[in-house]
């Protein structure tokens, strides 16, 4: 084993589970190194055009169009990761989201979201359209998913941080399609993340496991539509959470039917290992109860944003402007009421009014596309001032006076404003790259 060792209980289990004929196969596993990928995020690249200019070598995932293996040990001090690009993802982890089969303008859910590669994922194939709530019950994970959903640049996401109950009693019968990432042991991270995952396993936190998915799975039912989808997956292999989680279902629950049921064990496929099951409901009351946002605007929030919007872009940005507490939002398009919700991201938080005049924010540049503005300074990989200004410091750039969006090869990194031959940089503190 590699400077660790898997519990006995864990390895008779297996046994049971799996042929005699496989057992030092699966096993051997532990001995090798876990398997790393990436996923391209097609809201702002293609997967042909990130092939083109990767500065990674590439092997496709079969399950997921978008997503490759990589051999490099750390991707994310990469500019093409702070500009979105790219998420870095465990490649079994990405066979889930292609199952559910979302289309452009459903409503979806992504239940237990944290830290968003699955719900960044749904968000990518819906392109823009419809509304996805990621919802994330622990604060502190919530605030690293909206920051995910922020560099992916998705506009008709909305973050929140409830328990499944609360949000059960505010959207019955409301999603088109509904993922439960389910908590589970984990046994599918024993390589990847060891040390907590193995200090962590045990039949009872199995058995823990197995009832709290139960409860999850209850609540997220009675937010499924009549003709809706869900998709239920952890990444563990105990039958407990996986096949038995699916038995009690269609037992319990009549009106669903089974679609598709995959699990990947390591040793078979190139992953550290996930299930996943697919189920329809065919019946329902049609209830949906959740009500539409009043939205609200000021005259002074709109003409200052207004203003903004006619120097920064060469058309129309924002259609559907929401205002709270002097930020200014652009809200997806048929968007519920979200009063009472702690919400962390609505939408696009374009920016905020300070002393009359329109502040944009960072969300604002890393959703927009460099042909949509005005004033752009474009660098190139390898440009010194690249990694200068994504550590947050000013940069040299002859551009027109004023607000400025900054890219590395055509590819937006935040916002500047250019004075006189400078670029000041507006990348908040937490999100720029630290010093080596």
């Amino acid at each position: 084993m590699k400077n660790y060792e898997i519990a006995e209980k864990f390895i008779e289990r297996m046994k049971t589970q799996l042929p005699k004929e496989e057992w030092t196969d699966f096993f051997n596993v532990y001995n090798a190194l876990p398997h790393k990928g990436i996923r391209v995020n097609t809201l702002k690249c293609s997967a042909e055009e990130f092939e083109r200019i990767s500065p990674f070598s590439l092997e496709k995932i079969e399950w997921e169009e978008n997503g490759f293996y990589v051999e490099e040990e750390k991707v994310g001090g990469h500019p093409y990761h702070f500009a979105g690009l790219f998420y870095s993802q465990e490649p079994s982890a990405m066979s889930v989201a292609p199952m559910l089969e979302v289309k452009r303008g459903e409503r979806v859910l992504d239940l237990c979201s944290a830290p968003g590669g699955k719900g960044t994922q749904l968000a990518s194939a819906m392109q823009g359209e419809g509304i996805i709530l990621l919802n994330e019950p622990i604060l502190s994970r919530a605030k690293i998913l909206s920051q995910n959903v922020e560099r992916m640049g998705i506009k008709n996401a909305v973050v929140v941080s409830e328990l499944p109950q609360t949000l059960s009693s505010r959207f019955i019968e409301y999603f088109d399609k509904i993922l439960v990432d389910a908590p589970c042991s984990g046994e599918g991270m024993f390589r990847k993340n060891a040390e907590e995952a193995l200090s962590q396993w045990s039949e009872e936190n199995i058995a823990l496991c197995s009832e709290r998915q139960k409860q999850i799975l209850i609540e997220a039912l009675k937010m499924l539509k009549k003709g809706g989808r869900l998709a239920y997956s952890t990444c563990t292999f105990s039958r407990e959470e996986d096949e038995e989680q699916l038995s009690w279902l269609l037992e319990n629950y009549p009106e669903l039917t089974l679609i598709r049921e995959e699990k990947i064990y390591p040793h078979l496929k190139k992953g550290e290992g996930h299930y996943a099951f697919v189920v329809e409901k065919k019946s329902g009351d049609g209830i949906d109860s959740a009500q539409k946002v009043k939205r609200n605007l000021t005259r002074q929030g709109e003409s200052a944003y207004r203003d903004f919007e006619k120097s920064f872009f060469k058309g129309k940005f924002a259609c559907n402007l929401h205002e709270a507490n002097g930020i200014l939002y652009e809200l997806p398009i048929g968007m519920f009421e979200f009063k009472g919700l702690n919400v962390l991201r609505a939408g696009v938080r374009l920016g905020e009014i300070i002393n009359g005049r329109f502040e944009p924010s960072h969300s604002l540049a890393m959703c927009v596309k460099k042909n949509e503005c005005k004033n752009v300074l474009d660098l190139a990989v390898g440009d010194a001032r690249v990694e200068k200004f994504l550590r947050g410091e000013s940069i040299d750039g002859e551009l027109s006076k004023g607000w400025c969006l900054v890219c590395v090869d055509g590819y937006p990194i935040g916002l500047g404003k250019s004075v006189n031959g400078i670029i000041k940089n507006h990348i908040p503190k937490a999100l720029r790259k630290q010093s080596r």
